[in-house]
């Protein structure tokens, strides 16, 4: 990801989190934000002008890139969550390497469009078909590291634990490729795996079915040793529940509590049937949740209870997850209509407080802490909304952070600046100039022509 060394942004409005200042100067240097100026009339002298609505760069918390391929494809005809996994491995089954690499260039770039600067991908295709090795045992892992670099944004891979198809039972054909094995085989393979500019190494468990009971302490511990985000799959059905009180008498919450799971650094993804006691489990420990409501309710999973889990302590952010739609605005906008929908009330956060789950609390949940609000020393990630489309036209610039929650959508952003190099400028990717070819072509690749 390479850095200017010294540049000025202008905005004309920009989100300093608890208020919009019109005129907002941002001197950028070796990626960080130096200083952030108020009150600027004018653009100061080469300074790169941002029209619109500015506001710190979003964070999308959960991402399974090659399940882009599968958008409309699977929204035909009724079905499951079990029935869109088994076309989901499908898909799994026919990438490659450099087919992965192709496609998640794309995905990526779409999401630099949509004003995302920094994406957790929650990583467990790892192998060959049939679970063959390849040469290098990461391959996979690096080629989803190269397309994030390719394509402008950061990283956060949740290099994924995976060796079981459900409770006491071995992986199944699909999920061969998906499993080292057990967790020390995967903890020897995630150690080679190295940060570096751009890329933050993590850890997941795909879910207390996928990581048997006496192997979480290990995925737990390899996050802990070197203070890695931890990141599981929750309570997103009520099967596993079921699965996991009948094999161990409790629930996945209490489960992951027993084995040293939960806690600050650890976010649980969807959340979505919990008890009252799981909601306190999660809460007291801190462990963050990442809702991802168009893909729950594109899968029919449910609406899970955000409000009572940020009320118990547990932060929230917020992630595409299959990318149905790929669009933070859209999932902030989601998780308030939700619960408008499921209580009959509104207001249930304020437009301020969705912008910060899509932005500051999904950098932190991925291990970037200084992205997320514009202040000096923190990193010069930033997007620009435009406040003169078809969505957002008459909207008052004071009221930013309603304007990007309850008008704009991905299609109105016009500027992404990732480490103070401008990724997204007047609507088009400066690194992969035609995005929506890029995906065609790479989507076309993986279905065979």
């Amino acid at each position: 990801m390479q850095q200017l060394t010294r540049k000025t942004y202008w905005a004309e409005h920009a989100w300093l989190d608890t208020r919009v200042e019109p005129g907002v100067a941002l001197d950028v240097s070796d990626g960080r934000i130096t200083a952030v100026r108020t009150g600027v009339d004018a653009p100061p002298p080469g300074a790169e002008i941002l029209r619109g609505l500015t506001l710190p760069g979003l964070a999308n918390a959960h991402s399974h890139a090659f399940h882009r391929a599968l958008r409309s494809t699977v929204q035909v005809g009724s079905g499951t969550f079990w029935t869109w996994r088994e076309v989901m491995y499908e898909a799994a089954a026919r990438l490659t390497p450099d087919s992965y690499y192709a496609l998640a260039r794309a995905v990526y770039a779409e999401m630099a469009l949509a004003g995302i600067t920094s994406v957790g991908e929650f990583h467990y295709l790892h192998h060959a078909p049939g679970g063959t090795r390849y040469d290098d045992p990461n391959a996979m892992g690096e080629a989803l590291l190269a397309a994030a670099a390719a394509a402008g944004i950061r990283i956060t891979l949740l290099d994924t634990a995976y060796v079981a198809s459900g409770f006491g039972e071995p992986p199944n054909s699909h999920q061969l490729r998906f499993s080292d094995g057990s967790a020390e085989a995967w903890a020897e393979r995630a150690t080679l795996l190295k940060d570096r500019e751009g890329v933050r190494i993590g850890a997941a468990i795909h879910s207390v079915r996928a990581v048997s009971a006496d192997q979480l302490g290990t995925v737990a511990q390899w996050a802990a040793e070197r203070s890695a985000p931890l990141h599981v799959h929750l309570s997103e059905q009520t099967a596993e529940n079921d699965a996991c009180q009948a094999a161990h008498g409790c629930t996945p919450t209490r489960l992951l509590a027993d084995h040293g799971v939960l806690g600050a650094r650890t976010t649980g993804v969807h959340n979505t049937h919990l008890t009252e006691a799981d909601i306190a489990l999660l809460g007291s420990s801190a462990t963050g949740t990442c809702m991802c409501p168009t893909t729950e309710r594109d899968l029919a999973d449910g609406i899970g209870p955000a409000p009572a889990l940020q009320r118990a302590g547990s932060p929230l952010c917020l992630g595409s997850d299959s990318h149905a739609v790929i669009d933070l605005f859209e999932e902030a906008r989601a998780m308030e209509l939700n619960e408008r929908l499921r209580t009959r009330t509104r207001g249930h956060w304020t437009a301020a407080a969705l912008l910060r789950a899509a932005s500051a609390s999904g950098h932190a949940a991925l291990g970037w802490p200084d992205a997320g609000v514009l202040v000096p020393g923190g990193l010069a990630d930033f997007t620009t909304v435009a406040l003169d489309s078809v969505r957002t036209a008459g909207a008052l610039p004071r009221l930013g952070a309603e304007t990007a929650v309850f008008a704009a959508t991905a299609a109105d952003v016009r500027s992404t600046v990732v480490g103070g190099r401008q990724v997204v400028r007047d609507g088009v990717h400066a690194l992969v100039p035609d995005v929506p070819s890029a995906l065609s072509a790479a989507i076309a690749e993986l279905r065979g022509g």
